[in-house]
């Protein structure tokens, strides 16, 4: 007779945020190549940091609303209503420097969905939510309804460690 394995249930939980900002994709071959802005949305996808099969006394991961603070604060300080600009887009920097009042952030690569998910996957993440006890596996930014960049996180979190390139806000109000 064949023994029946037990189901193992991993649980994640599900935050959408959203925050409005200005790109533009450098070198791109169309239309993006402008300044331009979207009114982003992002799914952040948490599950607990022992492998998310557990829960706390009442049944959760941890609340929503932690992810929220953390997440959507770090947004609102750093991508709201702000300008992502690529590092070596030396045009775009000078631009954007001489609006004033002005507010930037500085992408150590260029601002495309696809990678706005992977900095806020592999950076922001492990670094606001690091005492929650819970990982980030997976940001999706949408830049229209129809359109978005997913950003999965493979392997074991603690084997992972991301170098800060290049990240710096200027806010001159």
């Amino acid at each position: 007779m064949q023994e029946l394995t037990p189901y193992i249930t991993q649980l994640s939980l599900v935050r959408q945020l959203k925050f409005c900002a200005g790109h533009r994709l450098y070198q791109h071959e169309s239309k993006c190549a402008f300044f331009h802005g979207h009114n982003y949305r992002v799914d952040v996808e948490v599950a607990g940091a022992s492998g998310g099969t557990e829960v706390d006394s009442i049944g959760r991961i941890v609340d929503f609303s932690m992810i929220k603070k953390r997440m959507l604060g770090w947004l609102d300080d750093n991508w709201d209503h702000s300008f992502l600009v690529f590092a070596e887009d030396a045009n775009a920097l000078a631009a954007i420097r001489m609006v004033q009042p002005t507010k930037y952030f500085v992408m150590p690569y260029n601002p495309t969905a696809e990678n706005m998910a992977r900095y806020l996957l592999e950076v922001v993440a492990p670094s606001v939510l690091t005492d929650l006890g819970v990982v980030a596996r997976r940001v999706t930014v949408w830049e229209t309804d129809e359109a978005c960049a997913v950003a999965t996180l493979v392997g074991d979190p603690a084997e992972i460690t991301i170098a800060i390139k290049s990240a710096v806000i200027v806010d001159s109000r």
